[in-house]
């Protein structure tokens, strides 16, 4: 997985632009803070009480993707197309160096060491527990961001994730930061350009995968050039024609890759609902990734 971060700050990115007037225009960036400052910082309901109209125009919505059990089948999506599984739980472990650029990728939606998630990730976990076997690296995670270094990082840093993720509390937090950094902000966005609960996911899956990025390969680049070319329903537009725009760009960004170049989480799972005009993405799914079938009842 690759994700294009800037200044360090990928939520300050996500939050600021879905509060914005609706555009993708680049909002300015402060520095990376550290510790409790960030914490406080990137509060994550900090946004939503900042923009009271955005927030009841959502609440007054369906819950879509959000309601449980579609968040549930959102989580198995995902992790068919990033592990090659449908025990999305079972990742919590995981963790290895893919060779893409991007450091230690690990955890549930692959959290990178490269691309500042991971980071956001210990230090949430460090303030609800000081005492973790993760808190130690801290420094290193700091000093390794944003490139594809380990240094200070091994050799202990994967059995200490491993031992972390027997942790509850651990697992609490990748939960929450995920939800914080790529879940909400991409579900939300979703549901003020006008889209249903495919639509939703279809957001949600380019926002793991690419990175909540300004840049043409980055989330909010593609959706740019996705609504160059096609009106969002809230604009008036046809939803299956913007979601198709929308995803011959995030296709056209993984084929740009040096690797991970593989599209049929797009040609073989997501198009697949879209063509059979799936867009509240009800069940039965079936779908391929890697040439390997899944269902989900």
């Amino acid at each position: 997985m690759t994700r294009v971060v800037l200044f360090g700050a990928p939520i300050a990115i996500a939050l600021s632009i879905l509060f914005s007037g609706g555009d993708s225009e680049p909002p300015t960036i402060t520095g990376q803070a550290s510790g409790a400052e960030q914490a406080d910082e990137e509060e994550p309901g900090a946004a939503g009480q900042a923009d009271d109209e955005h927030a009841e125009e959502i609440a007054a919505l369906p819950a879509g993707l959000a309601e449980p059990g579609m968040k549930e089948t959102a989580s198995r999506l995902v992790s068919s197309a990033e592990a090659s599984t449908l025990d999305w739980r079972s990742r919590y472990g995981a963790i290895e160096d893919v060779g893409d650029g991007t450091g230690y990728t690990a955890g549930i939606i692959g959290f990178c060491s490269g691309t500042n998630d991971m980071l956001h990730l210990v230090e949430a976990y460090t303030g609800k527990d000081a005492d973790n076997p993760l808190a130690a690296y801290l420094p290193a995670l700091r000093a390794v961001d944003g490139t594809d270094s380990h240094e200070g990082l091994d050799p202990g840093f994967t059995e200490a994730w491993r031992e972390a993720a027997k942790d509850p509390v651990f697992r609490e937090a990748q939960d929450e930061t995920r939800d914080r950094l790529y879940f909400d902000p991409a579900v939300r966005l979703a549901k003020l350009d006008g889209l249903g609960t495919l639509g939703q996911f279809v957001y949600y899956d380019a926002m793991v995968l690419h990175g909540p990025g300004v840049g043409a390969d980055g989330f909010y680049g593609i959706r740019d050039a996705a609504m160059a070319s096609a009106d969002t329903a809230a604009e008036g537009g046809d939803e299956t024609a913007y979601l198709d725009a929308f995803l011959d760009r995030s296709r056209s960004a993984i084929k740009a890759r040096k690797v991970q170049r593989d599209t049929t989480r797009i040609d073989t799972a997501q198009r697949v609902f879209l063509r059979a005009g799936n867009l509240a993405l009800d069940g039965p799914l079936v779908w391929q990734v890697y040439g390997e079938t899944f269902r989900i009842p």
